[in-house]
This record gives C-alpha cells, structure tokens and sequence, in this order.
C-alpha cells in the first residue's frame, strides 16, 4: 500500500515543532501590507504584523499560494510514490482551495484536495488526524471519511474586540464603528458551512463568556470532546477567561492558548480571540 503524505497552509495555527512531528508539509499563504509582501509564518510572525496592521490606513491582503507552488510540492511528495492529502482554509473565505485543486490536477502524484470548511485550530483538528491516520497506514478513502466526521462536528466561535478592520475593509461605515466602540460591542461570530456569520453582541467580557459556555454547552452535551483550542490576535486577557470557565466546566486543565496566523488577524483585527473544539 503506497504511502499517504499530509500538505496544509499557514492559517492552521500549528507549531514548526508540530508540524515537523506529525510529517506535515505547508504551503504558506501571502501576506500583503505597506507596499510589501511576506510569507505568511515564514517571513513575518504575528508581533510585527499587528504592530504594522494597526499603523496602516489600508486593510492588509491575503493571497492564496499560486498553484504552481503546490504543484512543486505535490510531484516532490509523490516522486516515491506516496498519494497526498492536501487540506486547506474554507473556500468561504479563501482561493487556497480552489489553487490547489488546480495544482493537483497538474501534478504527476496522486493529490485529494480537502476543503475543511475551517481555519486556525478547527483545521488542526483536521490535520492532525489526517496524520494521524497516514502513520497507521489507513488509506485515502478511510482517512477523507474521518476528515468528513470531524468537519461536522467541529464549532469556532471568534470575539472581535474593534471594528477597526471591519471599517478598513469597508463592511461597515466609520459612523457605525464609532457608536459600536461607544457602546463597548464585542460582535461574536461563528464560522459554519465555511463562512463566518454574526450570531450576537456582547458588550462586557462576562457576556461573551456566558454567550460560549452556553454554546459549548448546548454542542457538546452528551457527548466526548476530542479537541479544545484557543488563539488570539493580542486578546490573551479575554481567551483567558473562557479557558478557566471552559476547565470548571470539562474538567480539562491543560487547554493551551495561542498566537494566530497574519492571515487569521487580518479578518478579525487585533484583540480578537477564537475558541474552537470538536466532539465524538
């Protein structure tokens, strides 16, 4: 049976440690700002980035890897005959997916493009699994089947701390941003069937840890949770305390809280957190 290799892109929020450990190979998206452009987790990391984000006038751009680049890493995967996974951002909110579908079409390897519907830690979950799975020699259609799984019952819950972003981006007017932060509005937002959609406004951090104990509770009731996982664009204080409410309530202690991706922070602005987690 030939061997399964795992490609994915920068917005996974994993570790060089994890990534190197679980044989996953990334395709790093484009980050755009001030005349300039990087590498997304290559060639600039979240502290620079936000500090550049919130000097800028503009909103920063993202861009898909060009299929080109995924078509290299495909035939080099494959030269030994390995097929290959290739998970990727929601195509909501993203052309990652379709780039490599192109790519894989081209390639000389054997390549199964996976839309998540996810990003950051969501598609982690995805990820690891699909590794998982490769190193236990199950094959491609069995491991598709569980990405599939883990894709329907996967939640990510994000807090957005300003409106700046959403104002530079042009999806609400300097006015509305202008009341929203007079009136300390946190918009909560889930991201479902790969397109993030707003669900409420809290306007204390106590409301925004009510609001994600309640969903929490009304998704995984009954249930085992398999993954729980947190990361903020400079919104520790916030993640913090859903974290400590998420422990009283699961039991779980060791629930680690991360640093996002440039490409995560560009969509929801510095002081955003995220809270995502899966069930069985």
């Amino acid at each position: 049976m030939n061997k399964v290799k795992i490609v994915t892109d920068s917005t996974v929020d994993m570790t060089p440690e994890e990534l190197e450990y679980y044989d996953i190979t990334m395709v790093p998206l484009s980050i755009y700002i001030d005349g300039e452009t990087f590498l997304d987790k290559v060639e600039i990391e979240q502290e620079e980035f936000l500090k550049r984000m919130n000097q800028s006038n503009e909103l920063p751009k993202s861009s898909q890897p060009a299929a080109g680049t995924f078509v290299e890493v495909y035939n080099e995967l494959g030269k030994d005959g390995s097929e290959i996974i290739s998970i990727h951002m929601t195509g909501g909110m993203s052309g990652t997916v379709r780039s490599a579908e192109s790519a894989a079409s081209m390639s000389e390897s054997k390549v199964t493009v996976f839309d998540s519907k996810f990003i950051s830690k969501a598609m982690s979950f995805q990820v690891i699994e699909a590794a998982k799975m490769a190193k236990e020699g199950k094959a491609v259609a069995e491991i598709i089947d569980r990405l599939e799984h883990i894709k329907k019952q996967s939640s990510l819950i994000i807090v957005i701390e300003t409106l700046d972003n959403l104002v530079k981006g042009g999806r609400i007017g300097k006015v509305s941003a202008f009341i929203g932060s007079l009136l300390h509005i946190k918009p909560i937002a889930l991201l479902a069937d790969g397109v993030l959609s707003p669900v409420s406004k809290a306007r204390s951090q106590s409301q925004v840890v009510k609001f994600i104990i309640k969903k929490f509770k009304e998704d995984t009731q009954g249930k085992k949770i398999s993954g729980i996982g947190f990361v903020h664009a400079n919104g520790f204080e916030i993640a913090d305390k859903v974290r400590n409410a998420i422990a009283d309530l699961t039991g779980y202690q060791d629930i680690k809280i991360e640093g996002t991706t440039a490409v995560v922070s560009t969509h929801t602005g510095e002081g955003a957190m995220a809270i995502m987690y899966y069930w069985d």
